[in-house]
């Protein structure tokens, strides 16, 4: 009885070494994960992370335009990384999507190209749970 052992083709070979990534999307629930190679560009991470989010089914639904969103280091800063540069240079593994903001048409000329507003949640609002749920109504019967 023969064995046939079958060779791996080398035109799958990846040069370089590959980065186990960690990419939060603002509003989700938690990140993704997934392997890149450290040569790959910003906007074929983005492209991936949309990809794997929608085949998981998350929520919000983002859509699969890569070009209506920015990838940010929130370790480096908040400013969008641009996409033709490597996801390896930057030494880090955590990084975060955000939907690109709208321009408005009152001219944002005074803000810097390729600033990102990360939003935060609001807490401004809890006096107004705090009386609804209380219900401080006094029936008169």
């Amino acid at each position: 009885m023969l064995l046939m052992k079958h060779k791996k083709s080398n035109a799958a070979k990846v040069v370089g070494n590959r980065l186990l990534i960690s990419v939060t999307v603002v509003g989700s629930a938690g990140p993704l994960r997934f392997v890149v190679n450290e040569e790959e560009l910003v906007a074929n991470v983005i492209d991936t992370a949309l990809k794997s989010y929608a085949r998981e089914g998350r929520l919000p639904v983002l859509g699969s335009n890569s070009n209506e969103f920015v990838l940010c280091c929130p370790l480096v800063g908040t400013e969008a990384l641009q996409p033709w540069e490597r996801i390896g240079s930057f030494g880090v593994r955590n990084f975060m999507l955000c939907k690109k903001p709208e321009k408005e048409a009152s001219g944002g000329d005074d803000e810097r190209p390729g600033t990102v507003e990360i939003p935060r949640k609001s807490f401004g609002s809890w006096k107004a749970w705090f009386n609804k749920s209380l219900n401080l109504k006094v029936s008169s019967h």
